[in-house]
């Protein structure tokens, strides 16, 4: 059973930065590719990005590509995710997920088995 536990979130002006993380225990997780989504009230669950506990493979939405940064820490099994040029579009709850395979890759939440509790992320002056 793997265990993701989010953190970070906060309030931010826009223009501002934030780094979340997503630190994750449980057994094999280097099998594992680690995802960023994010749900706005009202809204469905969007893709933000993904990458491979064991290569440097990353993947980002388009919408945040240029702005957001993902990057992991292996020795402390910790996925982070930078935030840059925060808008008030980027509010939403934040989660990271673990999955398998090349669709999850690709962002399909469907190929997500495990989820963090999500944390809030608030861009407003």
């Amino acid at each position: 059973q793997v265990q993701l536990v989010e953190s970070g979130g906060g309030l931010v002006q826009p223009g501002g930065s934030l780094r979340l993380s997503c630190a994750a225990s449980g057994p094999a997780l280097s099998t594992y590719t680690m995802g960023w989504f994010r749900q706005a009230p009202g809204q469905a669950r969007e893709f933000v990005g993904s990458i491979k506990w064991n290569a440097y493979n990353v993947n980002y939405a388009d919408s945040v590509k240029g702005r957001f940064s993902l990057s992991k820490d292996n020795a402390k099994n910790t996925v982070y995710l930078q935030m840059t040029k925060l808008e008030p579009e980027d509010t939403a709850v934040y989660s990271c997920a673990a999955g398998r395979g090349p669709i999850a890759f690709r962002g399909n939440s469907d190929s997500y088995d495990y989820w963090g509790q999500g944390t809030q992320v608030t861009v407003s002056s």
